[in-house]
């Protein structure tokens, strides 16, 4: 592809899986072919080069004074809110689902917070703005931004764009340029998981853009495969969905069934489907990332709190929901364990405080603890989660600074939920600090060796859940062989009680797209490289045999029918995107393309994949044959013809993306 001012990178990417979007700062790695160049921007033609404005006020004026690069540079001036700014519309640039790097420099002529960000319309309709890199704008001095970015599957009205906390400054942008990110090579080590593999699973996090780097996508295979968790798209806030929820109370009555849907984890959870993974459920009940709608009346955030009573029946159809939902959708993925509640206390021991996280008290506050006053919500949330979650999944309680004041609570609380059958094991976050000494390392390895003997010694299980060591901010590779040490020191403790220790999972793969990533907390660095830290945690072992995949087997489903409910009054199956798929015949012609064709064949309209059912699955096969990917047989070109008008096309892929929506209730030709 020649590198121009601006590349259409052909037919604007078909909705594949729902997702959601991760950005992060970019790694050091380097852009060698020019081809990979999808747009660029330097304004010295006098031309606005396919920049356009947010709004309807601001003035896009291409100036020659004090330009980054060349003679030109971009001005925008005349805005009247924060968001006003330049913007690059991307939908036939950048494909959904695929990652890219964007390098741009800006400022504004006197100070103002510049922020490069980026905005979508995700699968479900719902539009999302997303800051990818802040800066502080001072003195009329350039900026470098450079970040990694990616769009979830299925987004349209994809935009990059830039914005200034005032109001009143002018804009400035230049020397804008936007690469795919390279396919990198991977060291040839022995995977990490061979060297535990009589010990536990070694696992890592993803979100839906992480699938697009090819590069990191090798080390989980190869390193990190041994489990998986969803790092986001799990949690509440992208689960519960409010829209189906009012649209359910308002068809029934009923405001105590809240409705869920999985449309944002759908690609990690294909991925772990395809790869034979098993994938951890992080997280039920959490006062954090839990929309505060949840919680009051008509759902309504700004209304009063439910009462106790109210709310245990939500919470129970939620968990039931949940699991008989996820377990439709995908009764071939292992859900081995489960993270029912979430950093339920606070370092000292005692409750979180009553309130919502956003709000006056902080990130102390829970919801759970305004409507219950207590943390009594914890006992309930583990019984419904036993009596819903598909049988082999085992039920953790999971914490950070877990080797603190609170582990006497948390002790406390897992023997109690013990006695009652309800709790299988302790999730051990780990989000650990190395600093840049062992003496000044928090916690120390025996602090949290302590931690793990003190778990164990409950009889439950333990998992590793979310482990990281930082290093000090901003100081490059200088602590490495320390950190290196540190985490030998852990990986020691860890296997000194690996009999009752049954996962570790890393949280995050590589240190550039870490939530901590100013302080490289992880075992591999930018690009994609081993770091000390690796090494240092395989010194002295010999590697076994790194177990295969399971073969894929139906997970049990919880023995409870959809319509079963706590309350009295009538109830529907939650909403997921799995509608029932047209009625089959019992029988179906051969396979074999030299068979005669049965005349009286039925079509089952948007069963794509023949497999029986309509999901998400038939969409993303729809999408790969209308962008070439892969042929489709006969019988189901016939299925994806979902309006029937004789052809397979984009509408037949919008078509069936509604009905998956429960926009439209039935799939071929209008009558």
């Amino acid at each position: 592809m020649k590198n121009s001012k601006k590349v259409i990178a052909g037919i604007a990417c078909v909705a594949m899986l729902s997702g959601i979007v991760s950005v992060f700062p970019a790694s050091t790695e380097k852009v060698s072919a020019e081809e990979d160049v999808l747009f660029s921007a330097d304004f010295e033609d006098g031309e606005t080069d396919g920049i356009s404005r947010r709004g309807e006020d601001e003035t896009l004026t291409v100036v020659s004074d004090g330009a980054h690069g060349g003679d030109n540079a971009l001005e925008i001036s005349t805005r009247k809110e924060s968001w006003n700014g330049p913007q690059i519309p991307l939908d036939d640039i950048c494909e959904a689902g695929e990652q890219y790097i964007v390098t741009a420099f800006a400022k504004t002529e006197f100070y103002s917070q510049l922020t490069l960000s980026m905005q979508y319309t995700d699968s479900t309709g719902e539009p999302h703005y997303d800051n990818i890199l802040k800066q502080d704008s001072k003195d009329g001095t350039w900026l470098e931004y450079t970040a990694k970015f990616s769009f979830p599957a299925g987004s349209t009205g994809r935009h990059l764009y830039f914005e200034a906390s005032d109001a009143n400054v002018k804009i400035y942008i230049d020397d804008i340029k936007i690469t795919t990110t390279p396919d990198v090579e991977i060291e040839d080590l022995t995977s990490l998981r061979a060297y535990f593999a009589d010990d536990f699973k070694v696992g890592t996090a993803l979100t839906p853009s992480d699938l697009g780097s090819k590069g990191f996508m090798k080390l989980v295979d190869k390193h990190l495969s041994g489990s998986v968790t969803v790092g986001n798209e799990m949690k509440p806030d992208y689960v519960l969905n409010l829209k189906a929820t009012q649209k359910y109370m308002e068809e029934t009555g009923d405001d105590e069934n809240p409705q869920v849907s999985f449309a944002q984890a759908a690609p990690v959870l294909e991925y772990a489907k395809k790869n034979n993974i098993p994938v951890r459920v992080h997280t039920l009940v959490w006062h954090s990332q839990t929309p505060e709608w949840f919680f009051k009346e008509n759902y309504d955030p700004k209304g009063e709190y439910v009462s106790a009573e109210k709310m245990t029946k939500r919470m129970e159809n939620y968990i039931k929901n949940f699991f008989t939902t996820l377990t439709e959708l995908y009764p071939d993925v292992n859900f081995y364990a489960c993270d029912v509640v979430n950093e339920a206390w606070l370092e000292d021991g005692t409750p979180r405080k009553p309130g919502h996280p956003d709000q006056s008290n902080g990130y102390g506050a829970s919801d759970w603890v305004a409507v219950y006053g207590d943390n009594s919500f914890i006992d309930d949330a583990f019984t419904f989660a036993r009596k819903y979650a598909p049988k082999g999944c085992k039920l953790y309680y999971n914490d950070y600074n877990e080797y603190m004041d609170k582990k006497k609570q948390i002790v406390e609380m897992a023997v109690r939920l013990k006695e009652k059958g309800v709790i299988d094991g302790i999730g051990m976050q780990s989000h650990l600090d190395a600093r840049q000494s062992m003496d000044a390392a928090f916690p120390s390895v025996n602090m949290y060796e302590q931690a793990i003997k003190a778990y164990t010694e409950t009889g439950l299980d333990v998992q590793i859940t979310e482990l990281d060591a930082t290093v000090p901010e901003n100081s490059g590779d200088q602590y490495f062989e320390h950190q290196a040490k540190y985490y030998k020191g852990i990986f020691d403790a860890i296997c000194k009680y690996s009999d009752k220790i049954s996962a570790v999972i890393f949280w995050g793969v590589t240190d550039d797209i870490s939530w901590r990533a100013s302080q490289l907390p992880l075992i591999f660095d930018n690009e994609y490289k081993a770091k000390p830290a690796f090494y240092s945690i395989i010194d002295g072992r010999t590697p076994g045999e790194v177990p295969s995949a399971p073969a894929q087997q139906p997970t049990d489903k919880p023995d409870v029918k959809p319509t079963d409910k706590p309350s009295d009054k009538p109830t529907e199956p939650a909403v997921s995107e799995t509608p029932a798929a047209t009625e089959k015949p019992s029988s179906t012609p051969s396979d074999d393309p030299q068979s005669t064709p049965n005349p009286q064949e039925t079509v089952v309209y948007g069963d794509v994949d023949l497999d029986g059912s309509v999901d998400l699955t038939d969409l993303s096969k729809l999408s790969l044959y209308l962008i070439k990917d892969i042929k489709l047989e006969e019988k189901s070109l016939k299925n994806a013809d979902v309006d029937g008008d004789g052809t397979v096309d984009i509408p037949d892929l919008a078509t069936l993306k509604q009905y998956l929506s429960k926009i439209i209730d039935k799939l071929g030709p209008a009558k």
